[in-house]
């Protein structure tokens, strides 16, 4: 383990020391990382962050530089075998057969550590706060000893998720507090509680030694069909705008200095410009069959407000750190016709973002654009969206050139220096210099702003008395029963007393999964009956039971399948074929196809988890005039048509514990939650909308006469009518 110890500074910040000497000058101490006995200035902490940035950016080669322009490929900690990421231990062992500790680095990342230079590392999966405070130590320890001493900043995507997402390599929340997801904040229509669930996420955040987050996801999710829409805050720009702000103020500021950058800040990576949400047909641009954007309602500019007016103007902190282009093709944007990748189009990057916007913090592609193709278009990767044909070098330089400044998930310093090769012979060797030193005080402006050259290390005993406390996890429970939506109560709930429950199991047929693999068939419960004995006697026979809770989930379609081609991405649960869909696609093209229109138009798809209907019916005929609640997570806003009617009660949820939906049906909380987003009547008034428009589909009305539009919920009392939504839905 490193052997870390601590110099006190009377008047300035603590110093974490491993192997860097240290020199004491007018009475304070600094950390002599350059190895000189002198102090040079980007090692003198009284220098403002952009001086010290700059200074050592000037110190380092075009190697050094390049590798802080890499962004590691999620890191699993310990990697052990069989999981996702693997890596070996020791000089090419598994980790079971070389007795490493599970803090220990991987070969893997010894190498792009001390070769590659590699500096931003992306933590996946860490087993717990100590172990991620030890691994933290150790890659710290590593660096400090290698030239100039620059530290590693470590990055998370959110993970404070209480249920699992169903996009990229997100889990739920594990060490830390768990919260709603961002469809579940943004259905609490509370920037104050954003702001306060940010301030809890950095505290843990830095407990880890994560210094960055890969968010907040700010797109707004004007397509109900994307896989995505669950990390959204929705459809309203105004409130997505609002929510922007008060996370990247809760994350980046801290209260110590002045609600400036300090010691406790996170560094926000806001994603995805200029806006991920209007992929065509609700198909997502992980995968090349959905990397298509497209406005047909001519509002490109709405998807920019929670960028602009959100999370660049910031009080403290003045703009997010970060920014993540996506991966899509914005479909007819660009004024001189090119249609290309976002981080590969100058026009959305350079021109835009960088000249007319002014955005001066960090451009970091999303997660692996830059590699060649798949021959198969179902394939997970293959991103290099309109820049098949060239090298994976110049690919490189084109981003450089657009004014990105990172590559996400590449620890391969090569084409790097190739595309610094080729740019010198463009532009000359100064002039690339220049644009690397750009890129390189930018990325180690982070580093500075947050204190890592100062003391990048934790106490990992410490870690684990901030991570998961008791005040954190109450405050996450707090919001999640906030995020809850009841959006239908025949006056069956609240329902009191240790009443018997009976809760059908659930079945999901075989599926493709975010990877691509398929996903085999299974079958679970519908809630673990430990999760529900803390408040009602479960029981497997509807007769012997009082009522019937339901839990279900959304939908689960795909839009794309070998055997079939393009399909329907559906929002209800039974065999829907898409007779209302467009005749020609709006956008289209790629090399591995033979038409350039991408339409579906009277195909057939249906619902993995089709059986999750026919659970709610059952359940209403094996209940009689016994109530049947139905607690649904929402991934995406569906089409309650299809069971409303078999229930008495309906809440929908958007990632929350089992505990919290039976606190509200047993009353120990009451419903506050508002719809965040239009749930529609059927899929022809989806097909029949504008990807890029908010509010242009037709709401659902139910059996009661309520209409289930955006900012729709119910109380105890009836609809709710409120600030909140005289603030965000009356005046929208």
């Amino acid at each position: 383990m490193a052997d870390i110890r601590v110099v006190e500074n009377k008047n300035g910040p603590s110093l974490g020391v491993c192997t860097a000497p240290v020199i004491e000058k007018d009475g304070l101490f600094f950390k002599d990382l350059e190895r000189t006995g002198e102090l040079v200035p980007y090692e003198d902490w009284r220098l403002t962050p952009e001086e010290r940035a700059k200074d050592l950016a000037s110190r380092l080669s075009v190697e050094e530089m390049a590798g802080l322009m890499m962004y590691s490929a999620h890191q699993v900690v310990p990697a052990e075998s069989g999981a996702w990421f693997g890596a070996t231990y020791r000089g090419g062992k598994s980790f079971e057969e070389s007795g490493a500790e599970d803090y220990e680095l991987t070969d893997q990342q010894k190498k792009f550590l001390t070769e590659d230079h590699v500096r931003y590392v992306l933590a996946m999966m860490l087993k717990n706060g100590e172990v991620a405070a030890k691994w933290n130590n150790e890659m710290q320890a590593l660096c400090e000893e290698m030239p100039h001493g620059i530290p590693v900043n470590t990055s998370s995507d959110p993970r404070h998720g209480a249920g699992s997402a169903a996009a990229e390599f997100k889990t739920e929340a594990k060490g830390t507090s768990k919260w709603p997801l961002g469809l579940g904040l943004a259905a609490t229509f509370s920037p104050e509680l954003v702001n306060k669930f940010a301030k809890v996420a950095a505290k843990e955040y830095r407990a880890l030694g994560i210094t960055t987050e890969l968010g907040p996801q700010i797109d707004l999710g004007t397509e109900p069909r994307w896989m995505r829409v669950a990390d959204t805050y929705g459809q309203s720009s105004k409130l997505a705008t609002d929510y922007a702000k008060a996370y990247c103020e809760g994350l980046q500021n801290d209260e110590k200095c002045g609600d400036s950058w300090g010691r406790d800040s996170v560094a926000a990576m806001v994603k995805h410009w200029p806006g991920g949400g209007p992929c065509e047909a609700g198909r997502d641009a992980h995968y090349a069959f959905g990397k298509y954007a497209v406005y047909p309602g001519d509002n490109f500019e709405e998807h920019l407000k929670p960028f602009l007016e959100g999370a660049f103007k910031l009080d403290g902190t003045e703009q997010a750190s970060a920014v993540m282009p996506y991966y899509t093709v914005s479909w007819g944007v660009d004024p001189s016709g090119k249609n290309v990748g976002n981080s590969y189009s100058k026009y959305i990057i350079g021109d835009l973002l960088r000249d007319k916007y002014g955005y001066k913090g960090i451009v970091c592609t999303d997660w692996g654009i830059t590699q060649d193709p798949s021959d198969k278009i179902d394939s997970f990767g293959s991103r290099c969206y309109g820049t098949e044909k060239l090298s994976e070098a110049e690919r490189h330089l084109t981003i450089i050139e657009n004014g990105v400044d990172q590559f996400g998930g590449n620890n391969d310093i090569k084409p790097i220096l190739e595309a610094y090769r080729i740019g010198c012979e463009r532009h000359g060797e100064e002039a690339m210099r220049k644009r690397f030193e750009e890129s390189a005080v930018r990325l180690l402006l982070n580093s500075f702003r947050c204190g890592l050259f100062e003391n990048p290390y934790l106490d990992a005993e410490n870690s684990g008395k901030v991570l998961g406390c008791d005040e954190f996890m109450k405050e996450g429970f707090d919001a999640q029963l906030r995020s809850i939506v009841m959006v239908k109560n025949n006056g069956v709930l609240p329902v009191s007393g240790k009443k018997k429950v009976y809760i059908p199991g659930r079945h999901i047929d075989a599926h493709k999964g975010f990877m691509r693999n398929m996903v085999e068939a299974i079958d679970l419960p519908g809630a673990k009956p430990e999760d529900v004995a803390a408040f009602y006697e479960v029981t497997d026979d509807p007769k012997d039971a009082d009522m019937a809770i339901c839990f279900i989930e959304s939908p689960v379609s795909d839009g794309y399948i070998e055997e079939t081609g393009y399909r329907p991405v559906t929002l209800q649960y039974r065999n829907y074929v898409a007779e209302d869909a467009r005749e020609v696609s709006i956008a289209g093209g790629d090399f591995r196809e033979d038409s350039d229109n991408r339409s579906y138009k009277g195909k057939a798809n249906r619902a993995a988890n089709e059986s999750d209907l026919d659970l709610v019916i059952k359940a209403r005929e094996q209940m009689g005039d016994k109530p049947v609640i139905v607690s649904i997570r929402m991934n995406n806003p569906c089409i309650v048509a299809e069971f409303e009617k078999y229930a008495d009660a309906i809440l929908v949820n958007f990632g929350v514990e089992t505990a919290a939906v039976l606190s509200i049906v047993s009353g120990k909380a009451e419903p506050s939650g508002m719809l965040p987003v239009q749930l529609p009547k059927d899929m022809s008034t989806i097909e029949k909308h504008s990807e890029d428009v908010p509010f242009d589909y037709e709401p659902y009305t139910d059996s009661e006469g309520n209409k289930y539009d955006f900012g729709f919920g119910l109380n105890w009392k009836g609809a709710i009518r409120d600030d909140r939504w005289d603030k965000y839905v009356g005046n929208r």
